[in-house]
């Protein structure tokens, strides 16, 4: 092996590193933090993009999240206690 083929051998594995690592790190996370809201927070929502119950089929107190973009296009997400229905009658 030759000092050439070394040398573009290294310089491909440093750029897909570098190029998963972006995409790593420019991807959402479902799992990303999001702000805790409390009564009163203003909130800068410009478009809801998701929201997820917990227990969608739960009766009583459940976590929420809502993913939302605010007015400068920022993705943001906030969690809040919301009250569930979904178990609360019998079939």
């Amino acid at each position: 092996m030759n000092f050439k083929t070394l040398a573009s051998a290294s310089l491909l594995a440093v750029m897909s590193i570098a190029a998963v690592t972006a995409q790593a790190a420019s991807a959402p996370s479902p799992q990303a933090a999001a702000m805790q809201y409390r009564y009163g927070d203003k909130l800068d929502v410009q478009k809801v993009l998701s929201v997820q119950d917990e227990q969608s089929n739960a009766c009583g107190l459940v976590n929420t999240r809502m993913d939302y973009l605010d007015s400068k296009g920022h993705a943001q997400s906030i969690e809040y206690r919301t009250y569930a229905t979904g178990g609360c009658h019998e079939s």
